[in-house]
């Protein structure tokens, strides 16, 4: 750490990433250059290492490990984020693809986590804070009836996981899971919008596409049918993490100060040509 870096430190708002995978570090790395860092994962040694690397890149990191599915781990994580802020970018990337959980499992920490974590943080955002929830292009991939939708709305609810499996009629499957799981959350960014405007702030989801991540490449591995959407993407290729990054850092920015409550695709054109075909041919 130089003079100039100490002097620097103490005058930058927080950026809280939550989620130290290959997407959660790009992100980290890329808010590091204009914030504080507070990181946190559920894996206490893959989040010191990802925070060493960041450290010996000269950013500031803090870590916290904490469990977005269980109520004190958030709360521990509020308590820590409250005595580091202000509070400035919240860039909610963990979750689990269908590849690597059960169904329930995928439910728990791609929604019950994230509505944990936005109850939590709500109370500590001010004027400019940006909340910022990766979703999926799942999310958009088919219709949710709306007596799921009703079920999924309150993840918090008693018997949530046997309600959920009473409105879809039968046991779900983790790929079934995960889509109902980031069609939530993209529709929970929405009906917050409002919440987080009464503080001055602003919540968004964005939904990526095909992007080149070690999570990907596992379900490119496990689920052929990837290789068919990677076929009709218009721009022919997998998006990068830092291309994720780039759009994170713009939605966190005073540029996209009047954007909230909206979901951002990011995925090369493929929602668009899976709804207008004709216009591929």
């Amino acid at each position: 750490m130089n003079e100039a870096q100490m002097c620097w430190w103490p005058e930058m708002s927080l950026a809280v990433v939550v989620g130290a995978g290959g997407m959660g570090m790009a992100i980290a790395r890329r808010l590091g250059q204009q914030h504080r860092l507070l990181l946190t994962d559920v894996n206490g040694e893959r989040l010191e290492m990802v925070a060493a690397t960041l450290r010996d890149e000269g950013l500031s990191v803090t870590t916290v490990v904490c469990d977005i599915t269980d109520v004190q781990s958030v709360a521990g994580l509020a308590t820590a984020v409250a005595a580091q802020g202000p509070l400035r970018v919240l860039a909610h990337v963990a979750g689990l693809s269908p590849s690597m959980a059960g169904w329930q499992q995928i439910m728990k920490v791609n929604l019950i986590g994230p509505r944990l974590v936005a109850d939590a943080l709500l109370p500590l955002a001010q004027a400019g804070t940006a909340a910022i929830f990766i979703a999926s292009l799942a999310a958009h991939v088919m219709p949710v009836s709306e007596k799921v939708q009703a079920v999924l709305a309150d993840p918090l609810a008693p018997n949530f996981i046997e309600r959920l499996v009473e409105a879809h009629g039968e046991e779900l499957t983790p790929t079934l899971s995960y889509v109902f799981s980031k069609n939530e959350l993209v529709r929970i960014c929405q009906r917050d919008a409002w919440a987080w405007g009464q503080r001055k702030a602003r919540i968004v989801s964005l939904s990526p596409g095909l992007i080149a991540t070690p999570m990907g490449a596992l379900e490119f591995k496990n689920q052929p049918a990837k290789f068919d959407m990677l076929a009709k993407t218009p721009l022919a290729r997998q998006g990068g993490m830092l291309e994720i990054a780039d759009a994170v850092e713009f939605l966190a920015s005073d540029r996209a100060s009047f954007i909230s409550g909206i979901d951002l695709l990011v995925d090369g054109g493929l929602n668009a040509a899976s709804r207008h075909p004709q216009s591929s041919q």
